[in-house]
């Protein structure tokens, strides 16, 4: 998902609204002096930030592929520098505010006071130290592990997370997640400065607080992003609660009414995830509809054919470009990482890395031979394509129209990773077409893009109001689970309380990257599968269509990723789709049988929580 670029792939930096109108007011620091024209002032920091980002993305994928006080050291003074330069060329762009500028300089002026996910004081103290922080911080989940018997026995992410997927015990499951959630409660200090010295920055730069700077990043002002971004989430909301009512009879039947009963939030760790963001891994032997029917996960076949992680992201590489796409430079197979190292810390959440404007992009990425890390490497693929087809545009310009779309392109081609297509590629057994396995297949698809949507929408709603101190720092577990509970209908298995920090057993906690990208990718995904699917001249149901081959539909998908940053997404989107206003009803359409089969599945049951 998120990577440690500094400009590419990081934050939708895509704002026409100017301060003001963005919801701030003029920060401390000094006017600035108007010594050059706008296009003069903007050439020389894409210039400079050739090397700025060169530097801050080698130091910063070193550290995530090796964690030592060494890397965090250099990782963290190469954020300071980063940090510092934006914060200082942020402060010269407001020189330009109310001068008449075309549209693209305008909208780079803008750009440049928006990229920085934590904006930096001006003061060098707090500006070193809130780097520091934040390096910190990532490295204490990177090298999180819970220990018991005196510290002999301890188990990483990657190990608690195989118990919580696998396991149907349910004091080996409750144990898992426990302990993964201990690794955070050090982090709750830091992260509490981490919010002041970050708010501080984003004073100084003419913003309210971090949460307003992140919602001024979509090409309208903060307070109107909020309301599209719940009209956004109201669309799909039914469905969601359909989805949880049956999941929790099934749920029930498996654990006991005592654990999990009627009308009731569902104990948060039986979703076979750790964060239960994503609820497929219980899909097999808990949820799935119709045992008996045909459709099948590619873990068995994967683990059977020996299929190694190169393997499997030859096969991602494949899909794009039988569409179109060229094939993935030498430097990346020589550089990425793609498997747990043996012999040091890592940060295992995948991620792609675009380490200059040039041809040496990678990804980061502990693989395994299971279904879900297939999906997660034609997700990452999606982030390094776009990176390729934008590269030639100018350095603030290479991004994603808006952060989702960056997250978008990888999933919308997973939802042409069709059991067809998996059948194809040896993967899956021959698919026999039936109402049973197409509810399957639908089901197997919802417990991964719906049940995903209320946790894509609540973390940042959590962060928003931390940033702009509605949730004190005395109230951080309780506002947590109060918007899980709220958005998800789960509940924690264990007690908690404010002694734990459960936000920063998530990584883009502490990681500090926006997740907001993650909720409109989930309903981007769909709109742009579904406009994909036209270019393909595809006549079937959309749940079915697949534009593998198809060149003139990568044609189209390209062309618009070549766009970048440039111009407001609205112009982006609608080049592909033929609309300016995201939508969800493509997620309907998507599901449109699953829907009513739930409708019945559910008549009788006592839903909601």
């Amino acid at each position: 998902m998120k990577t440690f670029n500094y400009l590419r792939g990081t934050a939708a930096l895509a704002a026409s609204c100017v301060l003001v109108s963005c919801g701030g007011s003029p920060g401390p620091r000094p006017p600035p002096k108007l010594d050059k024209p706008a296009p003069e002032f903007i050439a020389e920091v894409n210039q400079d930030l050739v090397g700025i980002a060169r530097e801050g993305n080698a130091a910063g994928f070193t550290q995530a592929t090796h964690i030592t006080p060494d890397t965090q050291y250099l990782n963290a003074r190469a954020t300071e520098r980063y940090l510092e330069f934006f914060s200082r060329k942020a402060g010269e762009a407001k020189a330009y505010d109310g001068q008449e500028l075309d549209a693209a300089t305008k909208r780079t002026i803008a750009l440049i006071k928006l990229s920085v996910s934590a904006p930096a004081p001006a003061d060098a103290a707090k500006r070193t130290e809130l780097a520091t922080l934040g390096t910190e911080l990532e490295a204490m989940y990177g090298e999180g592990k819970y220990c018991k018997d005196g510290g002999k026995t301890c188990q990483n992410l990657d190990e608690l997370s195989e118990i919580i997927a696998t396991s149907r015990n349910y004091d080996a499951i409750t144990e898992a997640w426990a302990g993964w959630h201990s690794i955070a409660r050090p982090m709750r200090p830091k992260y509490e400065r981490f919010v002041e010295l970050a708010n501080e920055g984003a004073r100084e730069l003419g913003f309210e607080d971090v949460g307003v700077l992140w919602r001024s990043r979509y090409d309208m002002p903060a307070a109107d992003f909020e309301k599209e971004a719940a009209r956004l989430y109201s669309q799909v909301e039914p469905l969601y609660k359909s989805l949880h009512c049956y999941a929790r009879g099934k749920l029930a039947k498996k654990y006991g009414e005592d654990k999990v009963p009627a009308g009731k939030p569902i104990p948060a760790h039986l979703f076979g995830n750790m964060w239960a963001q994503q609820w497929n891994r219980v899909y097999d032997d808990l949820l799935k509809p119709y045992p008996a029917a045909s459709i099948e996960t590619a873990d068995r076949l994967l683990k059977a054919k020996k299929w190694d992680a190169i393997q499997m992201t030859k096969s991602a590489e494949s899909f794009y470009t039988s569409i179109g796409f060229p094939a993935l430079p030498q430097k990346f197979w020589e550089r990425s990482m793609f498997t747990r190292p043996r012999d040091r810390e890592v940060v295992c959440h995948a991620s792609a890395w675009d380490m200059d404007d040039k041809d040496d992009v990678r990804i980061k990425m502990c693989m395994r031979p299971i279904e879900e890390d297939l999906f997660t490497i034609y997700h990452e693929l999606g982030h390094v394509y776009y990176y390729i087809w934008y590269k030639d545009q100018p350095m603030l310009f290479q991004d994603g129209a808006h952060d989702g779309f960056h997250e978008a392109i990888g999933d919308a081609v997973n939802l042409s990773v069709t059991p067809a297509y998996l059948h194809k590629i040896g993967l899956v057994g021959a698919v026999k077409p039936s109402n049973e396995a197409i509810i399957n297949q639908q089901m197997k698809m919802a417990l991964d893009k719906v049940a995903f949507l209320p946790f894509g929408k609540l973390i940042d709603e959590w962060r928003w109001a931390v940033f702009d101190g509605r949730v004190k720092p005395s109230e951080y577990n309780k506002a947590w689970w109060d918007l899980r509970l709220k958005y998800q209908g789960l509940a924690p298995p264990v007690a908690r309380s404010e002694e734990d920090f459960d936000p920063g057993a998530k990584y883009h906690i502490p990681g500090n990257t926006s997740y907001t990208r993650y909720f409109l990718s989930f309903i981007l995904q769909f709109q742009l599968h579904k406009a994909l699917c036209d270019a393909a001249g595809n006549q079937g149901p959309l749940h079915e269509c697949s534009i593998f081959g198809n060149t003139e539909a990568g044609k189209k998908y390209g062309a618009m990723m070549a766009l970048g940053a440039s111009q407001p997404w609205p112009d982006t989107l609608e080049k592909l789709t033929g609309t300016r206003q995201m939508d969800a009803s493509a997620i309907l359409d998507y599901f449109r049988p699953l829907e009513s089969w739930l409708e019945e599945q559910n008549k009788g049951q006592q839903c909601g929580w």
